[in-house]
């Protein structure tokens, strides 16, 4: 690991104090690499703590365009960013936050033909996506990867979160082995 330098221990000041992160914790972050699926309500703030953090290097998929109705809960969103793509307005925001960190940009869709390409890099990946098909083809790359999969999901004001395929442990296929019928679920519109 690349020892911190005088920015980075003065930037990350807060974080050398604690016991759980220290030094050693956090030039363990500044080599991190964590893709994340989404900008949007879920992907927002993980990205925000991700950059605030000092994580090394983040990479985002996502293929939509900013709405003004999407301000009120994609936090990493401006009025000005309304029209332009998700990932330049996650971009430009993330590099506002750390200027040190390389945002890797992925604007396609997440099909089974470029997941474990998207994937191969990345040491953690985090799903903030919105719908099942995406969920399980991004649990499916993570065990074949052997990478940690962190998954969330939201729907009104309950919301669940999980790590699986940590260090050999169950996926979320074990839990949820198929996806429910199409139609099932509600969407967040």
């Amino acid at each position: 690991m690349s020892p911190l330098d005088a920015w980075e221990t003065a930037r990350y000041s807060r974080h050398l104090l604690l016991d759980e992160v220290g030094v050693e914790g956090q030039a363990r972050l500044k080599e991190a690499k964590v893709l994340c699926i989404g900008a949007g309500g879920l992907g927002s703030p993980v990205l925000l703590y991700l950059a605030a953090a000092g994580v090394g290097r983040i990479g985002i998929v996502d293929f939509d365009v900013v709405e003004e109705s999407n301000l009120q809960r994609q936090v990493i969103h401006g009025s000005a960013a309304v029209g332009r793509s998700k990932l330049a307005s996650a971009k430009a925001r993330l590099l506002d936050i750390n200027p040190r960190c390389t945002v890797d940009l992925f604007e396609e869709t997440l099909t089974s033909d470029n997941a474990l390409r998207i994937f191969e890099p990345y040491d953690v990946i985090v799903d903030g996506s919105d719908n099942f098909p995406t969920r399980y083809l991004a649990n499916d790359a993570c065990v074949l990867l052997k990478k940690p999969y962190v998954y969330g999901s939201i729907f009104k004001f309950e919301g669940q979160a999980s790590v699986f395929n940590y260090d050999g442990g169950p996926n979320y296929r074990d839990l949820y082995p198929q996806p429910p019928p199409p139609g099932l679920v509600p969407s967040c519109a």
